[in-house]
């Protein structure tokens, strides 16, 4: 597999993909705590991944173009410095102490993210021979897992589990200088691990810039910039077209399911007598389990694509997922969370298996057309924003229509695939 494959840019290149994980699943459970620390509606908190896959959705194009016209190491380089500056800004955001200035902090991050995301993967792909591009892939992504299983226990332990253990409804009967001076502690820990990761990314950016990098020039390049050329053929292609739909919902399915599982969880530890703050940290804490299922599933349904052909698997999977959130919304309690966390699951293999399908025979136009799939990462910051307001206008039971509707539409997509793209 790594033959003829550079091994520290290997190395240095791998490193990414845990570090975007981390980013991604560090946040989820705070949106949970933002509600918390400045006593707002988990409409309002979910505003948190409108901004953070916000980002994702709107550079993801122009981070294609920048890095077809210069190079993959530039690229990454400009999603180093975003990424750390976005971090960097937890540090003016916690002593504004304004829930807007958290937001453009998670802005610019995920700017810096999707950088990277456009730059690593087709990079890994060009680091040694073609017929293992695949397998090198497979084995940088192991890694995205492994840090969004730590960025959501340093959440879990060293954010929720270090913040003030007053609830929300204690909060709403301090006075107002009180209230404060507890938003304003517990905003300087929430800051504190996302200080940290962007002097990690002050190091990684110097690490390279001085270390030569391999440049894989394609021939694409000599072409010029078809940019209205390669947007034709990607918006006829319905493969790829109906592929960047199924990916915008299972993203958001995934961002639903990995944020709420820490309120669902909250209300069903409170009604079992615990206080507020110990059901969350015990609710986050399950949610480590569900991406450990998910990291470990991966391996299981790659060996079972040697038999069974991969819209199938994701249309089997979809189904499954749709049925174990039947208990949550219908019966709800603590089964209800274990059903949650198999949902997981079945979300481990949707995301590369959807890329895969949808990029599949679309030649020189995949570079683009794989930012578009990374532009679907949008659908992140709008479904689970819907699934909020049910939250806050009905019950976190019910919320969780909102991934079973994603889920269909994945359904349909593996049916096409299988079927009609055979």
């Amino acid at each position: 597999m790594l033959k003829k494959t550079p091994l520290i840019p290997f190395i240095l290149t791998t490193s990414l993909f845990a570090l975007w994980g981390f980013a991604n699943d560090i946040t989820n459970p705070l949106v949970k705590a933002f509600g918390t620390i400045f006593n707002q509606s988990q409409t309002v908190s979910t505003f948190v991944q409108v901004a953070f896959y916000g980002g994702y959705c709107l550079m993801a194009i122009p981070a294609a173009i920048f890095i077809k016209k210069y190079s993959y190491k530039r690229g990454i380089l400009v999603g180093l410095v975003l990424y750390g500056l976005g971090c960097l800004a937890f540090i003016p955001a916690a002593q504004f102490g304004l829930f807007q200035s958290f937001l453009i902090a998670y802005f610019i991050m995920t700017c810096g993210l999707s950088f990277l995301e456009t730059s690593a993967n087709p990079y890994i792909l060009a680091m040694g021979e073609e017929q293992t591009s695949t397998q090198r892939l497979n084995l940088a992504q192991a890694f995205n897992p492994l840090g969004s299983i730590t960025g959501a226990y340093i959440a879990t332990n060293f954010i929720l589990g270090k913040m003030n253990r007053m609830g929300t409804e204690e909060r709403a009967n301090l006075s107002s200088n009180d209230f404060e001076s507890i938003k304003m502690a517990d905003l300087g820990i929430v800051k504190g691990p996302y200080v940290i990761i962007g002097l990690v990314l002050v190091v990684m950016f110097v690490l390279f810039l001085i270390y030569k990098m391999p440049e894989y020039k394609e021939k694409e390049y000599s072409k010029g910039l078809d940019l209205k050329g390669t947007f034709q053929r990607l918006i006829k292609n319905s493969r790829y077209k109906e592929g960047v739909i199924a990916q915008a919902f299972y993203v958001g399915a995934q961002i639903a399911m990995w944020t709420f599982i820490v309120q669902y969880g909250t209300k069903v530890y409170m009604d079992l007598g615990m206080i507020e703050a110990e059901a969350a940290e015990k609710s986050s804490t399950l949610q480590i389990y569900a991406l450990i299922l998910f990291a470990s599933s991966r391996f299981v349904f790659t060996y079972l694509m040697n038999f069974v052909k991969p819209g199938f698997l994701l249309m089997i999977l979809s189904i499954l997922a749709i049925a174990f959130l039947m208990p949550v919304i219908f019966m709800g309690g603590e089964i209800g969370m274990y059903f949650i966390i198999a949902v997981s699951g079945c979300m481990s293999l949707m995301f590369p298996t959807i890329y895969g399908i949808a990029l599949k025979n679309v030649g020189d136009d995949a570079k683009l057309g794989a930012a578009g799939l990374v532009a679907a990462i949008g659908g992140g910051a709008l479904l689970p924003m819907v699934q909020a307001s049910i939250i806050d206008n009905f019950n976190v039971n019910v919320s969780f229509v909102v991934p079973v509707i994603c889920f269909v539409v994945i359904v349909f997509y593996g049916r096409r695939a299988y079927t009609t793209y055979a």
